[in-house]
């Protein structure tokens, strides 16, 4: 998973689930998606610096992994996601050259305003680039901005803004104020150099302007136990008259898990390094998750959906002992052996986990159909 200051993605995530911020408040009269059927079926992919020697980036896994995402997951689409430019730029360009629909979303945490600005435009001006030579690309400005860039909740870090947003302790009317006003200037900054279509990755909750987008993103983690409550939910973010991409959804791979939502990664220790309390490992929980809500995409006709996610290099699975199996706190649909499993340095390889295997049947069913 992505990481920043020590905290993973998947614990961003849980930021959101624990606000209970109020929703935006949507003009009403637009119109459903038309048609049925998802436009692009994919996957998360985390590029990052890695927690140890033994899961830092690497060109040649890159390559494997997008082979992989096209060939066995059978998706169209990558959601290229992280941070550092280079990193960024190979794996699109990888992905373009294997002929899928790329998702460019930098996610630089952390960093002065400035900087992380002037990231997501390098990034943007490579987009373009792909975009004109005949790549299908589009472009997200981001991801959750209130939890990643500093300024807009108080707190230095990631970590310091979760806290802070779970204890109350910042003005929401500041909040939003200062939001807006990044998100309007990440939204310019993405249009100058960047000509196709614009997005953002909000979380459910997030007040957005999305007139200043072309595609309406949201981070996905509801868990309900009837189709139509997801579509109820769902059509809210249609009423903008936009195009509606799922940009992560997921749940982690325990009894329970889907009902945890963004806070299913709640369930570790990481001071132990240890799953907490007794939990039940189980892949067909997961597997069942992801391909509801895929039917519920697919029924709705929504421009594209990207589970979340392909691999989490720092959270190995261990078969021997399930209080070290931290593969179970993870959201990935792929998961992590490791050749030494107590040595950071060690090699290691994925493997599917039977939410891949249940993607793949799916994703490849429309393949198959839209030949």
């Amino acid at each position: 998973m992505e990481k920043t200051q020590g905290i993973s993605r998947a614990r961003f995530l849980a930021g959101a689930a624990a606000l209970g911020l109020s929703a935006a408040v949507l003009p009403a009269g637009a119109a459903e998606a038309a048609g049925r059927g998802l436009r692009h079926r994919g996957v998360v992919y985390t590029v990052g610096e890695g927690e140890s020697p033994g899961t830092a980036w690497s060109a040649a896994r890159m390559r494997a992994d997008v082979r992989a995402i096209r060939e066995r997951l059978h998706a169209d689409t990558v959601d290229v996601t992280g941070d550092g430019v280079e990193r960024l730029t190979a794996t699109v360009a990888e992905a373009a050259e294997q002929g899928l629909h790329i998702w460019l979303q930098p996610t630089l945490a952390d960093a002065p305003e400035g900087e992380i600005l002037e990231h997501m435009a390098e990034c943007g001006r490579f987009a373009e680039r792909l975009r004109r030579q005949g790549a299908s690309v589009d472009f997200s400005v981001g991801c959750e901005f209130w939890l990643f860039v500093p300024g807009i909740v108080p707190g230095e870090t990631v970590l310091e803004r979760v806290k802070n947003l779970q204890t109350g302790n910042f003005d929401p009317v500041k909040m939003q104020r200062r939001l807006d006003r990044f998100t309007a200037k990440a939204a310019k900054t993405g249009r100058s150099v960047f000509h196709g279509r614009l997005s953002y990755a909000a979380a459910q909750d997030d007040r957005v302007d999305w007139r200043l987008f072309d595609v309406v993103g949201i981070d996905y983690y509801s868990f309900h136990r009837h189709h139509a409550d997801y579509v109820r939910e769902l059509r809210t973010y249609l009423r903008w008259g936009k195009p509606l991409a799922i940009t992560e959804f997921g749940t982690c791979t325990y009894k329970g898990a889907p009902q945890a939502g963004g806070m299913g990664w709640d369930v570790v220790d990481y001071e132990k390094g240890e799953i907490k309390g007794d939990l039940v490992r189980s892949e067909h929980t997961q597997a069942a998750y992801l391909t509801d809500l895929l039917s519920v995409f697919e029924s709705m006709g929504l421009y594209g959906a990207m589970a979340f996610e392909f691999v989490t290099p720092d959270a190995p699975h261990r078969a021997d002992d399930p209080h070290k199996d931290l593969d179970m706190a993870s959201y990935s649909i792929t998961k992590v052996i490791k050749d030494r499993p107590d040595d950071p340095r060690s090699r290691w390889h994925w493997e599917p986990k039977e939410a891949f295997h249940a993607l793949a049947r799916q994703y490849g069913r429309r393949c198959d159909h839209s030949q």
